[in-house]
């Protein structure tokens, strides 16, 4: 699709979601082509992907976590002091 810079202002929003598309809109002026306009990235979608590679985003994101230390503190020690023998607040 080729559309005039002049005339692009207006619909840039509607140009932008064609490309996203797939389609490829080309600026003019004075009727020669002086830019086109392009996808950063294609799109992809977390069902796009292999299982291999889900499995593998998922384990960088793991992987990328801070750990946290192992010092034995659980919710069931810290419940000891924060609540009586009874079950209520101390």
């Amino acid at each position: 699709m080729d559309i005039a810079i002049s005339s692009a202002g207006p619909d840039l929003e509607d140009l932008v979601r064609r490309v996203e598309a797939g389609e490829a809109v080309v600026l003019t002026r004075n009727g020669l082509a002086v830019a086109r306009l392009e996808p950063v990235a294609p799109k992809s979608t977390w069902k796009d992907m292999s299982p291999g590679a889900r499995r593998a985003a998922i384990d960088a994101v793991i992987a990328a976590q801070p750990k946290l230390p192992d010092d034995g503190i659980s919710a069931a020690r810290i419940q000891d002091f924060l609540y009586d023998e009874f079950g209520l607040p101390k």
